[in-house]
């Protein structure tokens, strides 16, 4: 089962990129982390990383031809920014009918109020936040659990 891995905007600065809130381990370490929790569980992971709103959308809609010809089991998506003003990643992933775990390395929701509301969410097939980079690994869980129930 293949698995496609998205990061949004400004997530090549991890690592660097307040640690406190982020941690220290780079997008290099979030990759091998999926790499190697995917291959542990018998999938593939592809990861992309993008600062501009069109190529994850773009992205989207090629996945989800992937998912509809039996090629891929979803994304897990990290927007970043994005998660809080992208109608139109909202609208990608409704529109592609691709299973989405939106993952987010700290918990929105002791942050500050605006990004409490995300756009994806109410098109996402799971979500989850604040397990650091682990959550990566939580959601490729939840995204194979998925994948394989609908498989029968």
């Amino acid at each position: 089962m293949n698995i496609l891995v998205l990061n949004g905007p400004n997530l090549n600065l991890l690592g660097t990129r307040e640690p406190a809130v982020y941690g220290h381990a780079t997008l290099a370490d979030v990759e091998a982390l999926c790499h190697s929790a995917a291959a542990e569980r018998g999938a593939e992971v592809e990861c992309r990383q993008s600062n501009h709103e069109g190529v994850l959308i773009d992205w989207v809609h090629a996945a989800g031809a992937a998912h509809r010809a039996g090629l891929l089991a979803g994304i897990v998506f990290n927007a970043g920014a994005y998660t809080h003003t992208s109608v139109a990643l909202h609208d990608a992933i409704k529109g592609s009918g691709l299973p989405v775990i939106e993952v987010h390395i700290s918990n929105v929701h002791a942050r500050e109020a605006f990004r409490h509301h995300s756009w994806l969410s109410p098109v996402a097939a799971g979500i989850v936040v604040g397990f650091g980079i682990d959550g990566y690994v939580l959601a490729i869980d939840g995204l194979l659990r998925k994948a394989r129930a609908a498989a029968g």
